[in-house]
């Protein structure tokens, strides 16, 4: 997606979800948008140096192949830009869990989490370092699958579209959004993704479709939104979360991410919703 398309989305999800807040606000908007802002356009700076150079490599180097997962056997060209499709969605699936659960790459991954509030501000919200990590893993991700570069420019515009939808904190009908969920991920979905309560927070890893949370039992939908806090508890502290601070903070000795300041852990008693994890709760 063009840099002007995506600021455009961003700026239209981002005065609905004025009008329409599925949460309230925690915290200082300016002072968010402040941090959120620097962060995000050092990301921007780091994608364009090193993601863009990677990926424009990798997609000439399998085209001239051909290499590629798709390339196994011979397909029709719909039947290939499906494939491609997918496995980019998988493969972003399994990059996410792996920012979870490798701590190297936690550090900086957790610099998205520490928001306390989400919203479509928080999209691109990435720490440079972590932009800089995904460029070895594009160059993996492409070659590998052997996408040509018009399906990876059709999968791109999607990835773009649905990660600033569903950062945003936009209230959609709960009708329509349980329809949804059992395609693409929602601003329910992932607003429990974001949760301070651990198990919630290793949940929901997918970017555009939910079926691969389904398929790995890493979904969870039955989490009120409005039981839900947002951010890391180890970093929840107002001065966490300026601009200086959370860029040094991959850097600096990690603090016990899942107790608070006064050394609690933040846990959630179970309610009736749990009963039924794949059902998406209002």
């Amino acid at each position: 997606m063009a840099p002007i398309l995506a600021i455009a989305l961003l700026v239209v999800l981002f005065l609905i979800e004025r009008l329409y807040p599925l949460r309230k606000d925690t915290r200082s908007l300016l002072g968010r948008l402040t941090a959120n802002i620097a962060i995000s356009a050092l990301a921007f700076v780091a994608a364009v140096a090193l993601v863009q150079p990677a990926v424009q490599w990798a997609l000439r180097w399998s085209a001239d192949k051909p290499f590629g997962l798709v390339h196994l056997v011979p397909l029709p060209v719909w039947a290939e830009f499906a494939l491609s499709f997918l496995l980019m969605d998988l493969a972003f699936y399994y990059w996410h869990v792996a920012n979870h659960r490798v701590p190297f790459l936690w550090r900086f991954h957790n610099v998205h989490h520490i928001d306390p509030d989400l919203d479509v501000s928080t999209a691109f919200r990435f720490h440079f370092g972590e932009i800089a990590f995904s460029a070895a893993f594009s160059v993996v991700q492409v070659s590998l699958i052997g996408i040509s570069p018009w399906a990876f420019a059709a999968y791109h515009l999607v990835f773009q579209t649905e990660v600033l939808f569903h950062h945003s904190n936009l209230r959609l009908p709960i009708g329509l959004e349980r329809l949804l969920s059992y395609v693409v991920v929602t601003p329910r979905m992932h607003g429990i993704h974001h949760s301070q309560v651990e198990r919630e927070n290793k949940s929901n890893f997918g970017t555009v479709f939910t079926w691969w949370d389904r398929l790995h039992r890493t979904l969870g939908l039955n989490i009120p939104q409005e039981a839900i806090v947002v951010g890391i508890p180890g970093y929840s502290r107002a001065e966490d979360n300026t601009t200086g601070n959370a860029l040094l903070m991959p850097f600096r000795k990690q603090r016990d991410y899942w107790r608070d300041p006064d050394g609690a852990v933040v846990e959630r008693e179970k309610t009736p919703a749990d009963t039924n994890p794949t059902r998406l709760a209002e």
